[in-house]
């Protein structure tokens, strides 16, 4: 799969995406936090999100129903892949490192975070 990018703003919107699952650009208007864009502001995003591949829509008579083509979890997944590569040369290891390090993770967190691997390595 090809690497996700999304503005801040397209994130905004996204969120919004995957909350909804399907929605008109009035409904869009409605559920986005103050301070609210401009109508031209989110018909902008959702193009250029189109142009991604990240949205689709349907058309039903004058109006667009909107909806992701990407999950929240696969976005997320591919935004962590990402974020190892670039800050920690590809390296889980150098990440859990860091993460566990830099981190005020309470030792109930810690356990629960070693439960949680100690699940994925059975055998």
């Amino acid at each position: 799969m090809k690497e996700i990018k999304l503005t801040d703003s397209e994130k905004i919107l996204m969120e919004i995406l995957w909350e909804k699952k399907k929605i008109f650009m009035k409904d869009i208007l409605e559920a986005y936090p103050d301070p609210k864009p401009a109508a031209t502001t989110i018909a902008t995003l959702l193009k250029r999100m189109q142009n991604k591949d990240l949205v689709g829509y349907q058309v039903y008579g004058n109006s667009r129903e909107y909806y992701p083509k990407i999950e929240k979890g696969e976005y997320f997944k591919e935004e962590m892949s990402s974020m190892i590569d670039r800050f920690f040369n590809s390296s889980v290891t150098q990440f859990a490192s860091f993460f566990t390090s830099n981190t005020k993770l309470s030792q109930k967190q810690l356990k629960e975070l070693r439960d949680i691997i100690d699940e994925h390595i059975k055998e």
